[in-house]
């Protein structure tokens, strides 16, 4: 008598969340291998960055208070790195929406939750190598972190909380958005929230109104707790969130990560109902 074999059953709860997460952080991952031009420009950006603005515009900039530009620079970088996790997490849920992806995951018996936290996960141990590139290249232009090795551990694990942060919001962004061109030029929007803070250059100099939206931005508040944790030069001024900058970095990722996850998470099981 023939033996029917019968598929093993999926496993539930937490070691299908595990399993599921895996998966699809290998499946970034290996668009990365496959695509060399797309690691090779997000590890080429950083040395631009550092070159054009540390050396082009540095000359031009004083720092309040005195201090090398390059060091009071070199965090906003780092921020600036964890912020451009909107684009591409943006671009890419959007693409998956457009081309059908979405729909053909979505009809898998797989956690949702699972599948979009393995994206941002493996978007998360790209910037590791990022982060570590641009830090290279800072200590080759004559940044330092002054405040020893725990306060330096604790501002890079702030910048990727913070890109695993931005990660969610583009997710969310690109499930709503749905085609991929409109999440591409949706980058005219993005520019400027980067643009208006502190991190290329002191608020100080802004006018009054500007001043106060660059110091509540989420993103100052990051550069801010960095060049702190860093030892580097900074020109906080008198805004809550620049005087406690660390904290005013931690609360704004716990609130827009509690709205963002579970609302990408909401969206792409209910896409297209």
């Amino acid at each position: 008598m023939a033996t029917v074999a019968y598929p093993a059953p999926r496993p539930s709860g937490v070691a299908r969340l595990v399993s599921d997460t895996w998966t699809s952080m290998l499946r970034i991952l290996l668009n990365y291998r496959h695509s060399p031009g797309l690691l090779a420009a997000s590890l080429g950006v950083p040395v631009i960055m550092v070159v054009v603005f540390g050396y082009v515009f540095g000359s031009a900039v004083q720092v309040p208070g005195g201090g090398d530009y390059r060091e009071f620079l070199m965090p906003g970088l780092f921020a600036m790195v964890a912020t451009n996790g909107v684009m591409p997490t943006m671009v890419g849920a959007a693409r998956d929406v457009g081309r059908g992806v979405t729909d053909r995951l979505r009809s898998m018996p797989v956690s949702r939750t699972g599948l979009l936290l393995g994206q941002t996960l493996a978007d998360l141990l790209v910037s590791v190598a990022v982060l570590a590139l641009m830090a290279l290249v800072g200590l080759a232009a004559g940044w330092r972190a002054r405040h020893g090795l725990a306060d330096t551990a604790g501002a890079f694990a702030l910048l990727l909380l913070f890109r695993f942060v931005m990660t969610w919001v583009g997710t969310l962004l690109g499930l709503i958005v749905g085609k991929e061109e409109a999440a591409g030029q949706l980058a005219v929007v993005v520019f400027p929230v980067a643009m208006v803070t502190n991190a290329y250059v002191p608020t100080l100099g802004m006018p009054g109104w500007l001043r106060a939206v660059a110091d509540w931005n989420p993103i100052s508040s990051v550069v801010q707790a960095c060049r702190e944790l860093f030892g580097n030069p900074s020109a906080p001024g008198t805004a809550w969130p620049m005087q406690h900058a660390a904290l005013a970095a931690l609360l704004w990722s716990a609130v827009l990560l509690a709205l963002c996850m579970p609302l990408a998470v909401r969206k792409f099981a209910t896409h297209g109902r």
